[in-house]
């Protein structure tokens, strides 16, 4: 009877800890995966807008004539663009599965629709459902819970903003270093 009970005791102070890192590490890898496809669609976004676009943006300021002054800026990366970026950008994530590194085990996240709407390469890759519930969630948190440091980053242009946003500014990517630097 003790053995029994010592047995268990034992294997709950092996296991618990090893399931508690599973589950933390899978949970890790979701945050920096939404993270960095977030980062990726909006980039392209971004890229898609005519730099001839622009918008007109109105002074807080009254003249001493009633009238207020309205100056043209570019619409990329103005705060009205992001913010419709940043409303709309999360519905992106059913574009993506969930690819497991056979070596690490550790979970990234890659587009398996391409932007023209033609299927990609998707072996390999986990289309299920709820993992594409589960990216498009984390990707709406993110965006509400950084939505000053996305402002930041991307209303002027930055190099290795996945880096910088993911990983350095965010710590929801532990282990950029390990990851490709992919281009659009």
């Amino acid at each position: 009877m003790m053995s029994r009970a010592y047995s268990w005791l034992l294997l709950s102070f092996i296991f618990v800890p090893f399931i508690s890192f599973v589950f933390a590490r899978r949970g890790q890898d979701l945050h920096c995966g939404a993270c960095r496809a977030l980062v990726d669609e909006i980039e392209w976004e971004i890229s898609q807008v005519d730099p001839k676009k622009t918008i007109k943006k109105k002074s807080f300021r009254i003249n001493p004539d009633g009238t207020q002054s309205a100056t043209e800026v570019p619409y990329a990366r103005s705060e009205v663009h992001l913010m419709e970026l940043l409303e709309r950008v999360c519905e992106k994530m059913r574009d993506y599965g969930e690819k497991t590194d056979s070596n690490t085990q550790r979970k990234t996240y890659v587009r398996v629709l391409s932007r023209d709407g033609k299927t990609m390469d998707a072996s390999n890759t986990n289309l299920d459902s709820e993992m594409i519930s589960n990216l498009k969630f984390t990707c709406e948190r993110i965006v509400e819970e950084y939505e000053d440091e996305l402002f930041e980053f991307f209303s002027h242009e930055a190099e290795n903003v996945k880096d910088k946003l993911c990983s350095k500014r965010t710590d929801l990517c532990d282990h950029a270093v390990h990851i490709a630097h992919d281009e659009l």
